[in-house]
C-alpha cells in the first residue's frame, strides 16, 4: 500500500499486481463515511475479491471534525439536526456537498491521469456513499459501476433529473434493515428513484444496522469483477 496525494485530496491506494496500485486494471474507489478517520476502509483492500488487477483508492476526506481518532467528513452536519427522525433528509440540500463534489472530480481527474485505469468503480459508505451518488449524477465521466453502502436519499430535487443520464448503470446498494442512523426506507426511496431512472440497481439489504457485514464484502467483490468486464460508454 502506498500513500500519496491525487490533486486536492490524500489516499491510500493497494492491490492491483504489486499490491502498492500498480499496472493498469480497473480502479475501486471508496470514500469513508462521516466521523471515520481517512483509512476507516482500507482494511477493505484484503478482504474484497474484486480481482488480481484491481487498484483499491482509499480518499481521506478534507474536513478535519473535533472528535478525536482522526475523524473526518466530507462535508460538516449539524448531527441532532441531521439524525432528527422526524426530518425529511431527502429534500436537504447539505451545505459543503458542492465543493466536496468538486473535490472528488479533480481527484478523480488526477487518479485517471496517473493510475489510467481500465474502467472506474466510484463508491462509498454512508457519507461516502452519498457523495459518490452525487458525484455520479453530476460528473459525466464514464463508470463501470456505483457502490452504494448504507446510503440515503438526499438533495432529491437536484438527484432525481439528472438519473436518467446514468441509465444502464450497474449500481450495487445495500443497507441494514435495523439501521438507526440512517434508516432505511430513505434507502428503499433512493432504490426506487434509480430505478425507475433506468439504472441497473442490485439490492442487497441485510438484517444488522450501520455496517458493512461480510455477506456484502463478498458480493461487493463479485459486483466490481463483473462491472470491469464492460465499461458503460462515454
Amino acid at each position: 500500500m502506498r500513500d500519496e496525494r491525487f490533486g486536492p485530496l490524500r489516499a491510500r491506494v493497494a492491490g492491483g499486481r504489486d499490491r502498492e496500485g500498480g499496472g493498469d486494471g480497473p480502479a475501486l474507489v471508496l470514500l469513508h463515511g462521516y466521523g471515520a478517520p481517512g483509512d476507516d476502509l482500507v482494511p477493505l483492500w484484503r478482504v474484497v475479491d474484486a480481482g488480481p488487477d484491481t487498484r483499491f483508492v482509499f480518499p481521506e476526506a478534507p474536513v478535519a471534525l473535533p472528535y478525536g481518532g482522526g475523524s473526518r467528513a466530507w462535508w460538516p452536519l449539524d448531527l441532532d439536526a441531521f439524525l432528527d427522525p422526524r426530518r425529511d433528509r431527502a429534500r436537504e440540500l447539505p451545505e459543503g456537498l458542492a465543493a466536496a463534489r468538486a473535490q472528488v472530480s479533480e481527484f478523480l481527474d488526477e487518479v485517471a491521469r496517473r493510475l489510467a485505469p481500465s474502467s472506474l468503480v466510484l463508491g462509498g459508505f454512508s457519507q461516502g456513499a452519498m457523495l459518490a451518488c452525487d458525484v455520479a449524477l453530476h460528473d459525466p465521466r464514464p463508470l463501470a459501476g456505483l457502490v452504494l453502502l448504507s446510503a440515503t436519499l438526499i438533495a432529491d430535487d437536484d438527484w432525481t433529473p439528472r438519473m436518467p443520464s446514468r441509465r444502464g448503470l450497474p449500481v450495487l446498494q445495500s443497507h441494514g434493515a435495523r439501521d438507526e442512523l440512517l434508516p432505511i426506507d430513505g434507502a428503499e426511496r433512493l432504490r426506487d428513484r434509480l430505478r425507475a431512472a433506468g439504472l441497473a440497481v442490485e439490492w442487497l439489504p441485510f438484517p444488522g444496522g450501520h455496517e458493512i457485514p461480510d455477506r456484502v464484502l463478498a458480493r461487493l467483490g463479485a459486483f466490481v469483477r463483473e462491472a470491469t468486464s464492460v465499461v458503460e460508454p462515454a
